[in-house]
């Protein structure tokens, strides 16, 4: 209904609706330069810039952080006390903000039990409908939860009736859908016992090869006092029940030297300590001993479903919940419309909308039964996407980082189609992208730089896209750049056979994959490029792989610990200075005492947001005094720490610091596109593409003759894709040979030869639909990837 006027005068506007924009002043956050910049409110808004210009500190660090701290400042003070605890960001003056969604690039949790179906609630509907409708009834929902073990049990209870304690005796019985042989993983382990410990060897004579397992510590007293074997007997000489009692035996309360301990075989130790966690969250020289001490296999029993012979048993039209789960999402979408019946309705229609919305944002591929660790991160972030894709919710700021990241130039155009929508229902949206065909649709640009770390941090241009091509900053001269197919390409100095490749929906695949050249391997997301370039091609000393696993590291680690590269900078301070090299730490003997090395003080106030403030003692420089004093070339340990790596490279390249070690290193960092980075600044504090070049950094004196790479130019801005491309191809003038599985057109056209996978994703998908050079393929057109490339190159 209109508001109704007078005739004659002009509609009044009402205070409420004069907020309109969203008006961040003085945001100081991480490198940001007091910028100031006013957001419309329901539009498409898309942050611009090179990488580390940022981007993410204005719209993640300062917008949507204050957002939810703000939310979070509504809850109790008992509610807040569960509650992550945030700061205020650094800013003048934050207004006009609303409820902030974050849908950010952040992989899933990779907890063995963490499927597609469990971080999507979908898995929840299906044991509800199949706990209502399976044939035979076999219990509640979680009767087919693989996160459920089944147990009973019964005894006495003490019960007062009438002022009178009477025994009565109960029982009682859960049934879990686990299966009880792999607890629910899918998967079972088994130990090789000769990677264990040396059989010739007594366990005095350091028999044990297991990390962490000395003699010489609490590990040692308790073999020693338990008096199940002799310490210092070869173990090939212990008996059947010695042996056994030092690799089986239960948890056992012992006592040693008057101190009650508990004494545990070596093997179910290692399965509650390793095995329990995700092998790529556990130390380097752990997992090293895990993937050579430990084989993993399906389950037999459960035949890696998860679940137990009963769950499996209850079926709707011949289809067990197992079933399920492993199809391909869209093939359950349709089977789930089959489903009719109308004590159910409400969870038919929910269920149903869940997966048309796995199949509406191009995850149709996927099975519910897929961990969760195993998506990368584009694919994670639009499986996040999912549950706010049907929301009623109105007037919401949605934050995306990178939405098209992993998606082919096919599937990007739904994607825009997604984030219109969004906006379209009264919704603001904010999206921090490097692609053209996205920014090409935003009806705001807002472009930081004009470089990255400390020469960033400032507004360069506020406006259309159109206003943003005619500027002159880094995004607007670049924004229409175009990679031609190359004239000529390399020749191939041999192959890499693989033959019968069936990992995942590869279809019996035979290819060969030329060596000593740029190989591109291609196709839609899900069509089966990962499966072939990491399922296929063997990982031995010769092959180098850098996938888009997150680094792990703490505030603590910064690029010079994490490349090695403070190794060489502690040794050269210790030779100069004739100190002890873990002073010059400051995780080790150099740390300040009053801070512990981390250079600010963090004082906990429960639910309020924790206070940091820099260290008195050491005023940020991590280090004790006295470390401070020595110094190197004129300069101290923290000062070292403090330069960006470009001044760094030259510190350590001639003259009395010349240190060619650590000048190595710099120089790869460099190479990388990382000069602008400070050596020790926090790894915490770097982008996604930050990080993933971090890690290619590090390989580049590997030894190893063939790179893998997995989307290099995920956070790349357009201007340094084309530094990139100078890098791939150094690597291969070097004599290296170079996979890389990439959507970027303009890598596809720098290559000397494609394999293109399809027709389309999941058992659509796992055939080589073209192989050859770029110019065959532009030529031919005859896949979604030779049409995208056509028009890209405007052949």
């Amino acid at each position: 209904m209109s508001t109704a006027t007078k005739t004659g005068t002009t509609p009044t506007v009402e205070p409420a609706d004069s907020h309109d924009l969203i008006r961040v002043h003085g945001a100081r956050v991480n490198n940001l330069r007091d910028v100031s910049v006013e957001l419309p409110k329901r539009r498409l808004t898309v942050f611009t810039g090179v990488s580390g210009s940022g981007k993410s500190s204005l719209v993640f660090g300062t917008i949507a952080a204050e957002s939810q701290r703000l939310i979070n400042e509504t809850y109790s003070a008992f509610v807040q006390g569960f509650m992550p605890t945030q700061s205020r960001p650094d800013v003048d003056v934050l207004d006009g903000l609303t409820t902030a969604i974050l849908v950010d690039q952040s992989r899933l949790g990779a907890d063995p039990r963490s499927t597609v179906g469990t971080v999507t609630d979908a898995n929840a509907m299906l044991r509800i409908l199949f706990s209502r409708l399976g044939d035979p009834h076999i219990g509640s929902a979680q009767a087919f939860s693989f996160n459920v073990a089944s147990i009973s049990g019964s005894g006495a209870v003490a019960v007062e009736k009438h002022g009178v304690t009477v025994k009565e005796r109960r029982s009682f019985s859960i049934t879990g859908g686990m299966c009880p042989t792999c607890e629910g993983k899918g998967r079972v382990n088994d130990i090789d016992l000769t990677q264990l410990y040396d059989e010739n060897k007594s366990l005095d004579e350091g028999a044990l090869t297991i990390p962490g397992y000395s003699m010489d510590g609490w590990t040692g007293r308790i073999f020693k006092g338990s008096g199940f074997f002799d310490t210092s007997t070869p173990i090939k000489n212990y008996t059947k029940k010695q042996l056994a009692d030092l690799l089986y035996k239960e948890p056992t309360k012992i006592k040693v030297d008057g101190i009650n301990l508990t004494y545990e075989g070596l093997i179910p130790k290692i399965r509650k300590s390793m095995l329990s966690k995700d092998v790529e969250a556990l130390q380097s020289h752990v997992r090293a001993f895990v993937e050579r001490a430990v084989t993993f296999g399906t389950c037999p029993d459960c035949d890696g479903t998860r679940l137990s012979a009963e769950a499996r048993s209850s079926k709707i039209d011949g289809i067990s919940i197992a079933d399920a789960c492993a199809m391909q999402i869209s093939d359950l979408a349709e089977w789930v419309k089959g489903v009719d019946d109308p004590t159910v309705a409400p969870l038919l229609d929910s269920l149903r909308q869940t997966l048309d919305s796995f199949v509406e944002i191009g995850l149709g591929y996927l099975s519910l039964s897929r961990p969760s660790g195993t998506l990368s991160g584009g694919e994670a972030q639009r499986v996040k996407m999912i549950r706010h894709l049907g929301s009623s919710l109105t007037d919401v700021t949605y934050v995306f980082d990178e939405p098209t990241a992993g998606l082919h130039p096919h599937d990007i155009q739904r994607m825009n189609d997604l984030l219109l929508r969004l906006r379209d229902k009264g919704n603001t949206v904010l999206v921090v992208e490097h692609k053209p065909e996205t920014i090409a649709i935003a009806d705001h640009i807002v472009d930081l730089g004009p470089a990255a770390g400390s020469k960033g941090g400032t507004i360069c241009f506020e406006g259309t896209v159109d206003g943003l091509r005619g500027s002159d900053t880094v995004t607007g001269r670049h924004f229409d750049d175009r990679a031609s197919v190359k004239d000529s390409v390399r020749q191939s100095t041999g192959a890499l056979k693989i033959r019968g490749a069936t990992a995942n929906n590869l279809e019996n695949v035979d290819v060969d994959i030329p060596l000593g050249v740029l190989v591109a391997v291609t196709g839609v997301a899900g069509s089966g490029k990962s499966s072939l370039v990491h399922g296929s091609i063997p990982i031995d000393e010769g092959v180098i792989s850098i996938d888009q696993a997150p680094i792990k590291g703490s505030r603590r680690s910064n690029p010079a610990t994490y490349t090695g590269l403070l190794d060489h900078i502690r040794k050269a301070f210790a030779k100069a200075t004739g100190a002890k090299p873990a002073l010059f730490s400051a995780n080790s003997e150099g740390a300040c005492p009053n801070c512990n090395g981390a250079g600010v003080v963090y004082t906990d106030l429960a639910m309020m947001a924790g206070v940091s403030t820099v260290c008195e003692v050491c005023e940020g420089k991590r280090f004790q005094a006295e470390v401070l004093e020595y110094t190197f070339a004129g300069k101290n340990i923290s000062e070292v720490l403090s330069m960006p790596v470009d001044e760094a490279r030259e510190y350590f390249g001639e003259g009395e610091a010349r240190t060619p070690a650590a000048h190595k290193i710099l120089t790869h960092l460099t190479e990388v596109g990382l000069g602008y980075l400070t050596i020790g600044q926090p790894l915490t504090t770097l982008s996604g593409g930050e990080r993933q070049r971090l890690k290619l950094a590090t390989h580049m004196s590997d030894k190893g003759g063939v790179y893998i790479l997995d989307e290099p130019t995920t956070g790349l801005h357009l201007a340094d894709v084309e530094q990139l491309l100078g890098l791939l191809d150094r690597l291969v003038d070097a004599g290296k040979s170079v996979i890389v599985v990439e959507h970027h057109q303009a890598v596809m056209a720098h290559a000397d030869w494609i394999i293109d996978l399809g027709p389309g994703a999941g058992h659509d998908g796992g055939h080589i639909v073209f192989e050859g050079t770029p110019a065959d393929l532009v030529q031919a057109r005859s896949t979604l990837t030779a049409q995208h490339l056509a028009s890209y190159v405007g052949a």
